[in-house]
């Protein structure tokens, strides 16, 4: 992770502290059911993203393997009284595109109730200033059934309509390959198991488009399972394990080896794949 980026986003978690608990503290007063403005600060160990690192360049360029590269997250939700509708930004820091540091989100949606479903409908933009070849847009429908005897149970199905998906395809270098039509569905189970202490897991299926898939990039399964414990006053810490399946499609070099000049390829050459599984902490403070 670049020192710079993550101080860029620690100032601005921190600038944005006193503006979010003001508007907290002015809707307590007003005894509103639930805030407008809400907000969250995170530091995880390791930011995945359906699975996959989002911190693998090292200093050399190569694959970055260790486990440990921690990653400043947070950010800010408006929703607009009971209409059901809701804009948001979130933001993280990253390192896998080149010239690149930061990730920021932003959406907007609609919730409404429907039958016994709670129903979420809406669009994600995902952008990455320092390089643009990332950015990928989503819209997204997803259905959630809870019981408090037997917990939550969340669909989602998220369907890109940008260019390319995350840069998979090359578009914007010239490729003439498309992302576009890319699927990603996510299945999500959460249940307090005990006070205070919730179980999670969900599994998702990325769907790629057939020019993806023609550069040798393989669907894929993504998993994440793991407990949280809410501390009380917003805080929280969670520990999961997460990762996907097709590992060896995503391989990146993380040492080159000693060339051969055969078709064997070098010697020595070792590689690294996002989709490896880890055990990911992450403490969270919402406001």
């Amino acid at each position: 992770m670049h020192r710079k980026s993550v101080q860029i986003l620690a100032l601005g978690a921190l600038a944005a502290l006193p503006m979010l608990a003001s508007a907290q503290a002015a809707a307590d007063a007003a005894a509103a059911p639930a805030p407008n403005l809400t907000g969250n600060v995170a530091l995880t160990t390791n930011y995945k993203f359906r699975g996959q690192d989002q911190d693998v360049i090292g200093n050399n360029g190569l694959a970055k393997t260790s486990w440990f590269k921690p990653a400043i997250q947070g950010g800010i939700d408006y929703a607009f009284g009971d209409s059901g509708f809701y804009v948001g930004n979130w933001n993280s820091s990253v390192n896998w595109l080149p010239g690149n540091s930061v990730e920021m989100d932003f959406y907007g949606g609609y919730k409404f109730k429907g039958g016994p479903i709670d129903w979420d409908v809406g669009v994600y933009q995902y952008y990455y200033p320092g390089n643009t070849a990332g950015n990928t847009t989503e819209i997204y429908g997803a259905g959630t059934w809870s019981d408090e005897r037997f917990g939550a149970f969340t669909a989602k199905y998220s369907w890109t309509v940008s260019n390319d998906y995350f840069n998979y395809a090359g578009n914007q270098r010239g490729s003439n390959l498309d992302g576009q039509n890319t699927g990603y569905l996510n299945l999500a189970y959460t249940k307090e198991i005990m006070p205070k202490l919730t179980f999670k897991t969900a599994i998702g299926y990325t769907f790629f488009t057939s020019d993806i898939k023609s550069l040798g990039y393989k669907d894929y399964l993504d998993y994440n399972v793991g407990v949280s414990y809410d501390f009380g006053s917003g805080l929280a810490l969670a520990g999961s394990v997460q990762g996907g399946n097709n590992q060896s499609a995503f391989n990146l070099v993380a040492s080159p080896g000693i060339p051969t000049g055969t078709v064997f390829g070098p010697i020595g050459q070792t590689t690294f794949s996002p989709n490896v599984t880890r055990f990911i902490v992450t403490l969270t403070k919402t406001l």
